[in-house]
């Protein structure tokens, strides 16, 4: 299987050049990802462990389902298919804004955030993620404050974003 390919992206998100995974994520060059946020009719998000064969941030809790954009591929149909591919969803997205990148705190991606809202038992990928759970935001939040290194950066910078603005 050959590796996948990624849209190098300056600071404003325009794409610069293509280039395989490992030497995006090996430069520290810009690119692109997408974060879903679930929740179910009472307002409680679906967070997951990730699973322990993850490269980066093994057994983390990080978003409901998240992924990279593919070379050419535009944020929203990243969305539906990361929703498909991670938690085996079919739900309609609504686009909620682009987080900038800034850094390793943000695994040097610009993130299209997403939400979705669905009673639809989620079906985990084993390869991506080990559990999850629908949790109020309060309690989230409250985890988060207990103990921050077990949420990945970026799902903590994403979730501080959308709580300010939502």
């Amino acid at each position: 299987m050959s590796e996948e390919l990624f849209d190098v992206v300056d600071q404003e998100d325009r794409v610069l050049f293509q280039s395989p995974r490992s030497v995006v994520h090996a430069n520290h060059w810009l690119h692109r990802a997408v974060h879903i946020f679930v929740f179910n009719s009472r307002g409680e998000l679906l967070i997951h462990r990730r699973s322990a064969t993850k490269d980066e941030a093994p057994l983390k809790y990080t978003s409901s389902a998240s992924g990279h954009l593919s070379a050419g591929e535009d944020y929203a149909t990243a969305a539906v298919r990361e929703l498909e591919e991670e938690l085996g969803l079919k739900a309609d997205v609504e686009y909620l804004g682009i987080f900038p990148a800034m850094g390793a705190s943000t695994s040097y991606e610009h993130s299209g955030l997403y939400r979705a809202i669905t009673d639809e038992t989620p079906t985990f990928d084993p390869e991506e993620i080990l559990s999850g759970e629908f949790r109020p935001l309060s309690e989230i939040q409250s985890m988060i404050e207990r103990d921050p290194d077990d949420f990945t950066h970026c799902f903590r910078a994403l979730f501080r974003w959308y709580l300010e603005r939502f």
